[in-house]
């Protein structure tokens, strides 16, 4: 069901109003989240078994090829943490990243999220391309961070037995 319903030159610049808007309010949304709040054990965060401890991602997607490509995101707002690369292995900096990979993986799920509201303005034809434009934009950042996690928790565990 359409709700609004406008000539598609204008539809398609609501689309991309709209999206810088909703991806801008979903970062800074995000970014305000308190990082103690970003637990990577929780039921969204934590690596699943069939994950295989991130391999699958380099197995299907080969994401360490072309994960350094994507922008970070998280130096565009004040106090925002890069990810670009582990700049160092102490681990508060390791604790700080892991909880970082939540906060990058949140906001891409919201973003897939959202765009279902495109419905509401779009035809569906436009409507499903917005959709898709979602997952094309959001898929390779949620594949990274789910990558990226595992193998965090594996520098920071090696770390924990050195101690010992």
């Amino acid at each position: 069901m359409q709700v609004i319903h406008l000539p598609t030159g204008y539809t398609i610049i609501l689309d991309c109003f709209a999206w810088a808007f909703l991806q801008t309010s979903i970062a800074y949304f995000c970014v305000r989240m308190p990082v103690s709040r970003l637990d990577p054990n929780g039921w969204l965060f934590r690596t699943r078994r069939w994950e295989k401890g991130g391999d699958l991602y380099m197995r299907l997607f080969r994401v360490r090829k072309w994960k350094s490509r994507l922008p970070s995101g998280g130096i565009v707002f004040k106090n925002g943490f890069s990810m670009k690369q582990v700049a160092s292995r102490q681990e508060d900096y390791l604790e700080r990243w892991l909880r970082e990979t939540c906060r990058a993986e949140l906001m891409h799920w919201i973003a897939l999220a959202v765009s279902g509201l495109f419905f509401l303005w779009n035809p569906p034809l436009l409507g499903s391309l917005m959709v898709i434009y979602a997952v094309i934009a959001n898929l390779p950042c949620l594949v990274t961070q789910r990558y990226n996690r595992p193998r965090i928790l594996r520098i920071l565990h090696e770390s924990d037995t050195s101690k010992t």
